[in-house]
């Protein structure tokens, strides 16, 4: 939710810290932190893109997609892109946890 009202009024690319920082402070392991991430921001993103190309009935989704290769399907290209943005959500996500594994190791690591 953080990520989606950022993204209203900064750079798209804001979610790659949000994402690092929160998993960082908060991620209990990467596998979950990765979920987290991708849905967090993957559901966001489907749900603007659907809304978006819903304001323009598909025009613009549908002739982006005949360029790539998609066939023409403009609700695969807005699935394309809430995967995307699932993938940098989560991958950034992933990244927080490892970087506070790396700089703060848990008690069972310290043990060994």
């Amino acid at each position: 939710m953080l990520a989606f009202i950022a993204q209203l009024f900064l750079p798209w690319w804001v979610i790659m810290p949000l994402c690092l920082l929160l998993a960082a402070w908060r991620g209990v392991s990467g596998g979950r932190s990765f979920v987290a991430g991708f849905l967090g921001v993957g559901l966001g993103w489907l749900i603007m893109a659907s809304w978006l190309s819903l304001r323009n009935e598909g025009l613009l989704a549908h002739r982006v997609a005949q360029l790539l290769p998609l066939g023409g399907q403009g609700w695969l290209l807005v699935l394309v892109t809430a995967v995307i943005g699932g993938l940098v959500g989560g991958l950034a996500a992933l990244a927080g946890t490892w970087l506070r594994q790396a700089v703060i190791p848990t008690a069972s690591a310290t043990a060994r």
